[in-house]
């Protein structure tokens, strides 16, 4: 008897294993088309509504924070459909920067490909942050608007009862103070109008409450909207802002000098120079101690508020990684080991 069960188990175990065998085939099968049903499904339009919402994709954006956005507002189904989208049809390095129009009755296939062919909305005009007043020029005038026009809207004394021009020095441009975000124009809007716009925009984030923490800093308004914004050229991910902000406080309160790159940079460029470190300009803070003379692009709501409330630590360095992450330091000696080890592309090592 012993023998017989034991050949029965031996003869029925091939018949087992081919029936698991077969079974978990059929699961997978299906799983793999419910996952393919799921992933079509999602690509569908949210909903038949034509509201149509504004979206800015900004320069360098990820896929993943251009798909949270999208989800955010409603117009895609999940992030997880649209970024594999657009992974599977090799879009993630064509989508391009600007300021989109979306409807929820659009499909996500729709909506990827129109940022992949630049569609961007014709009757808005977009002032990305971090960007000079030279580019945000250039914008309005791609916009369509006459350069002589554009010109003439920027030239800052006929917006002297701005409130965000409070303590602007006089002679100053525009730069620094016009808030990125984007504007509804038609063929008869005049520039002046977005300028106010932005200007009053501007006055809004710069509350009450913002103003008196700059105070107690020691900073004015318009050194504030300085150093934020080297903070927003310096500092691509607004959570390491803060202590970005930290660090250039520190130094500025011991007499050292600021050492950014993108002051130096920028100082160059408006002399008619290539982007140089070794330029000698006054906005040149690897050579001369203190804030620049003015801001070096415009800002936005995180690094104002970086400058207004910085992080709780004691850093003097940092630098910005090929990763996009921050690192701070101490010492010297841990600043140049973390940029060797982080620093390649963007340092130039």
């Amino acid at each position: 008897m012993p023998e017989y069960s034991m050949y029965a188990r031996v003869r029925h175990w091939p018949k087992r294993l081919l029936y698991t065998t077969i079974t978990l085939i059929i699961l997978l099968a299906a799983g793999v088309i419910l996952v393919r049903q799921t992933y079509t499904i999602n690509l569908r339009p949210v909903s038949n509504s034509t509201e149509q919402k504004v979206i800015t994709v900004e320069p360098d954006a990820s896929v993943s924070t251009i798909s949270g956005e999208l989800k955010r507002q409603g117009l895609i189904r999940q992030v997880w459909s649209f970024e594999r989208y657009i992974r599977n049809n090799n879009l993630g390095t064509k989508l391009q920067a600007g300021t989109y129009k979306f409807s929820p009755s659009q499909s996500a296939t729709d909506i990827a490909q129109q940022i992949a062919d630049g569609k961007v909305a014709v009757d808005l005009v977009t002032i990305l942050p971090g960007i000079r007043l030279t580019q945000i020029r250039d914008a309005f005038v791609k916009a369509k608007f006459d350069p002589p026009a554009v010109d003439m809207a920027l030239e800052p004394t006929q917006y002297a009862s701005s409130p965000a021009l409070a303590d602007k020095p006089i002679g100053a441009s525009l730069e620094g103070f016009l808030y990125p975000d984007s504007y509804q124009k038609s063929a008869n809007t005049d520039p002046k109008v977005i300028i106010q716009l932005s200007l009053n925009e501007m006055s809004e984030k710069l509350t009450p409450m913002l103003r008196a923490a700059y105070a107690k800093e020691g900073l004015s308004v318009y050194q504030a909207v300085t150093l934020a914004s080297i903070v927003e050229q310096e500092v691509s991910n607004s959570s390491d802002r803060a202590q970005a902000a930290q660090v250039f406080l520190k130094r500025l309160s011991i007499n050292m000098p600021l050492g950014s790159d993108v002051t130096a940079y920028y100082g160059s460029v408006a002399a008619g120079q290539k982007p140089s470190l070794t330029y000698d300009s006054p906005y040149n803070t690897l050579q001369h101690k203190g804030l620049p003379p003015g801001p070096i692009s415009n800002v936005s709501q995180s690094s104002l508020n970086a400058v207004a409330n910085p992080s709780n630590t004691d850093w003097l360095y940092f630098v910005a990684g090929d990763d996009g992450n921050t690192y701070f330091s101490h010492t010297i000696e841990e600043h140049e080991a973390l940029t060797k080890q982080y620093c390649h592309k963007l340092c130039n090592l």
